[in-house]
């Protein structure tokens, strides 16, 4: 399961390649929330699933949902329309594992050199391919103060929302969770989308970037998330995360001709080692 996860994820940071220059960011992701939904809906009626029983749990459930939604969608997907490359946005949200580690070993009362170890190469691979695009690279893989900002926001996000999830959430059955989430992403989406003023324009790339967000991205990579971080897989997920950054730069090289050079390989590489030296010192779960 996590190894399936981790493919449908990578394939996260492609879509929004081929979405963004159909539509504006929020607006796309109002109308995927909105779907998401009435699909989810479809499913738990003719399932009949059982809905959270406490008030605590369905606002646990909004919290995760505006954090590992709102934030974290909305973050990639608006750098990604700010000119940031696939790869990129890969590359600095797979950090997220270190973040994941680090707190979690700092909680429960030591870091080891290990760690580190690991946490510093992991952000000097990252400047080193950051430094690389910054100002220099091509159209739509590029570097800006801008769009750092909002990808530096997603891997925040999408790291305190598995925090959360993890420490608050009671088990619960993924279809109405994800449901709860995806509403209360919506509420927080729409505003933004209605200050959007350039239109939605659908064609096949905006339609089919659309269907795999929904069916292949909501449906299947953030149900199959909310299961794993439920079963306490959280170790799983991190140790294959860090494969998501070069599997998304070979398929946006492919698809997008988004360049790898020398300096990329080899700060993707040192990103590699650091995060997998932080996932594998010992992190309590």
């Amino acid at each position: 399961m996590p190894a399936v996860f981790v493919l449908i994820w990578s394939t996260g940071f492609i879509v929004a390649r081929f979405g963004m220059p159909h539509a504006p960011p929020m607006t796309f992701l109002a109308w995927r929330y909105a779907l998401s939904i009435a699909c989810f809906g479809v499913w738990i009626a003719l399932a009949r699933v059982a809905w959270p029983r406490t008030p605590a749990q369905w606002g646990h459930l909004a919290v995760t949902g505006v954090l590992m939604h709102a934030g974290y969608l909305g973050g990639v997907w608006a750098a990604v329309k700010a000119g940031m490359g696939a790869g990129l946005s890969a590359l600095i949200v797979g950090l997220q594992p270190v973040l994941t580690a680090v707190w979690l070993s700092s909680t429960g009362g030591r870091v080891t050199a290990r760690q580190w170890l690991g946490l510093t190469l992991g952000l000097a691979g990252l400047v080193l391919v950051v430094w690389h695009k910054f100002g220099h690279g091509g159209p739509g893989d590029s570097a800006t103060p801008v769009n750092l900002a909002f990808a530096v926001a997603a891997l925040l996000s999408i790291t305190a929302g598995t925090l959360y999830q993890k420490r608050f959430l009671a088990p619960c059955d993924v279809r109405t969770a994800n449901t709860v989430q995806l509403a209360a992403a919506l509420v927080v989406t729409l505003p933004l989308a209605w200050l959007e003023s350039e239109p939605m324009r659908w064609n096949m790339e905006s339609a089919g970037a659309m269907a795999w967000s929904v069916l292949g991205l909501t449906l299947g990579g953030s149900s199959l998330l909310y299961l794993l971080i439920q079963r306490g897989a959280a170790a799983s997920v991190t140790s294959l995360m860090y494969l998501v950054p070069p599997c998304t730069a070979l398929i946006a090289w492919a698809l997008f001709g988004e360049p790898i050079t020398a300096m990329t390989l080899a700060g993707t590489a040192l990103t590699a080692v650091g995060v997998a030296l932080v996932v594998r010192g010992g992190a309590p779960r």
